[in-house]
């Protein structure tokens, strides 16, 4: 457990935590529109009385509108990694309904409604790549900053060296 509090920060933790939270919302999410939609679970959609049918980006809106306040108010780091989680939820929320929202009409099983997988993919992607190499992508960018100034200013101990006479 020490050698993963060495290695592992707060932040790094978030993000994993975020990650994977994204992956199995969205993975549970189709199993469950899947099973709605053909009648395989014993669960509806959820409609109003008055037949308006509520779809789950309308939940993941408001999970991430909760989270991001409390991201704001609870400065504490020990909170990060447990708000990661709910971000990643509410965010696949969202994203799993990307379709929708773009045509604003319901496309989910419609050939539209991929861009909805697309864009998940692209997201899992993107955060996997992240939290695989961060230190890798924070020491290219120290690394162009250093050869930029170099570049810039000629200055030699900036790349740790000194001038030959």
């Amino acid at each position: 457990m020490e050698s993963y509090r060495y290695h592992i920060d707060y932040k790094r933790e978030a993000a994993l935590r975020a990650w994977v939270a994204f992956i199995a919302m969205f993975v549970f999410l189709r199993g469950l529109t899947y099973g709605i939609r053909h009648h395989l679970l014993p669960v509806k959609n959820v409609v109003t009385s008055s037949g308006l049918h509520i779809h789950h980006f309308v939940w993941g809106i408001l999970i991430l509108l909760v989270i991001g306040f409390l991201a704001l108010m609870l400065e504490q780091p020990r909170w990060h990694p447990w708000l990661a989680i709910g971000f990643g939820f509410g965010a696949a929320l969202v994203i799993d309904e990307f379709a929708l929202w773009l045509n604003l009409k319901d496309v989910y099983w419609a050939k539209e409604g991929r861009s909805s997988v697309d864009l998940a993919i692209v997201i899992f992607a993107l955060l996997g790549l992240y939290y695989a190499a961060d230190r890798f992508w924070r020491d290219i960018i120290r690394d162009l900053g250093r050869a930029a100034r170099f570049l810039v200013t000629g200055e030699h101990r900036i790349l740790g060296q000194t001038p030959t006479t």
